[in-house]
C-alpha cells in the first residue's frame, strides 16, 4: 500500500452500527489520493471486522487485543501508522466536501502549526455547536475548559461568532489532526486517562514544545456525541474531574502546582456541594468524590509522568479569567463574554 498524506484513524469497540451510519459519507468526501483510512479496533465482539472486510476492503483494520479504552486504544494503534499526519476521528462523526485538501495545505504551508481542529457541529441540531469541540477549547489556570460555543452546559448557535482562525488551547479527540511526528515528540496520548481530557493534556505539550494549536472553522463537521459515554454518564462526570487533575499536576511547575492545585481541589467541592443542594443531585457529588481519591491513588504514577515532562506552564492560550467563578458568581455563559483578549502572556 502507497503511503498517504493523511491517515484517517477511526477506534471502534462494537461500534458495527455507527460504521453503517457514518462511512458512506467519510468515504464518499475523503480524497484518497492523500489520505488512507483506518480502523483500530478495541477487541470488539460484534461483527464490524467481517461487516468492514466483506465492505470497504480498501479500509485497513488494526487490532488491538482488548478495549484499552480511548487513549490507550488509539496510542497503541497507532504505532502501526505511518502517515504525515494523523486524524483521529470519532466513528459518530459526518464530514463535509474537501474536509482534508484544506487542512492539509494549512499544514504544508505552516510548520509550526501541529494540530488542527475543524468547526464541530451538532449533527442532531446542525445550527447548534456541539458540546465536544465547538470551534475550539481553551482552559483557565485552574484547568477547568470550555468551547468557543459551549460553556459548561450552554451551548450557543452558530451564526458565524466563531468563524475567525486561531489559536486555540485544545482541539477536540471526536476530530483532531495531528503531525505524526509531534504525537510522538511529546509522548502521545497518555494511557491512563481511560477517555475524556487527553486531548487537552496532549494539546498542552504539543504547544510548551513550541508548536501551534489552531481551530480551522471554515471545515465543518457534525458530531453525534454521547455515542461512547453519554453526556449525563456519572463516569463521565468522574473521569472529567480526575482526568483535569492529572493533567494540571503532570504540566503545571512545581511552584504553580502548589498555589493552584489546593484551590482546585476546594473548587471542585463547591462544585460538588452546589450540584447536591442546587440541583439535588448526589450522584454528581459522588463522582467527583470518586475521582479525587482516584487522584490520590495514581500521586506514585503521576509524579513518574510529570517527571518525565519535558516543558511545564501555562502555554498563551490560558485565559486569564477564572472560568468557574464567572459561570456560578457572574452568569457568564457564552465564550464571548470571558474577554478573550485576556490570556496569560
Amino acid at each position: 500500500m502507497d503511503l498517504k498524506k493523511i491517515g484517517v484513524v477511526i477506534l471502534n469497540w462494537n461500534g458495527k452500527k455507527f460504521l453503517e451510519q457514518y462511512l458512506p459519507n467519510i468515504i464518499q468526501h475523503t480524497n484518497t489520493d492523500i489520505a488512507q483510512l483506518y480502523i483500530i479496533d478495541n477487541a470488539s465482539t460484534d461483527d464490524s471486522k467481517s461487516f468492514i472486510a466483506a465492505t470497504y476492503p480498501q479500509i485497513s483494520w488494526i487490532q488491538n487485543d482488548e478495549n484499552y479504552g480511548f487513549a490507550k486504544g488509539y496510542h497503541v494503534g497507532l504505532t502501526s501508522i505511518r502517515e504525515e499526519i494523523l486524524c483521529l476521528l470519532n466513528s459518530d462523526i459526518e464530514v463535509t466536501p474537501h474536509w482534508l485538501d484544506k487542512i492539509y495545505e494549512k499544514f504544508t504551508l505552516h510548520p509550526e502549526i501541529a494540530a488542527i481542529q475543524p468547526k464541530i457541529l451538532d449533527l442532531k441540531q446542525p445550527n447548534k455547536f456541539e458540546y465536544a469541540g465547538g470551534s475550539g477549547g481553551y482552559i483557565d489556570r485552574f484547568g477547568y475548559a470550555v468551547c468557543r460555543g459551549r460553556y459548561f452546559e450552554e451551548i450557543e448557535e452558530d451564526l458565524g461568532q466563531y468563524d475567525d482562525e486561531v489559536p486555540i488551547f485544545w482541539a477536540s479527540g471526536c476530530c483532531i489532526f495531528v503531525r505524526n511526528q509531534v504525537y510522538w515528540q511529546v509522548g502521545g496520548l497518555d494511557e491512563h486517562y481511560f477517555a475524556h481530557q487527553e486531548e487537552i493534556d496532549l494539546c498542552w505539550r504539543i504547544q510548551n514544545y513550541g508548536h501551534q494549536v489552531i481551530v480551522m472553522p471554515d471545515i465543518v463537521v457534525y458530531h453525534l456525541g454521547g455515542g461512547t459515554l453519554n453526556y449525563g454518564s456519572m463516569f463521565k462526570v468522574f473521569l472529567n474531574f480526575r482526568n483535569s487533575l492529572f493533567t494540571l499536576f503532570k504540566n503545571l511547575k512545581t511552584y504553580q502546582l502548589l498555589f493552584i492545585l489546593p484551590i482546585r481541589l476546594a473548587l471542585d467541592g463547591v462544585a460538588a456541594m452546589h450540584s447536591l443542594i442546587k440541583i439535588k443531585n448526589l450522584s454528581v457529588l459522588l463522582a467527583i468524590f470518586r475521582a479525587h481519591m482516584s487522584f490520590y491513588a495514581h500521586l506514585g504514577k503521576l509524579l513518574e509522568k510529570r517527571n518525565s515532562v519535558k516543558f511545564k506552564g501555562y502555554p498563551k492560550t490560558v485565559t486569564k479569567k477564572l472560568i468557574l467563578l464567572d459561570y456560578y458568581i457572574f452568569r457568564v455563559k457564552t465564550y464571548r463574554q470571558l474577554e478573550p483578549s485576556k490570556f496569560i502572556p
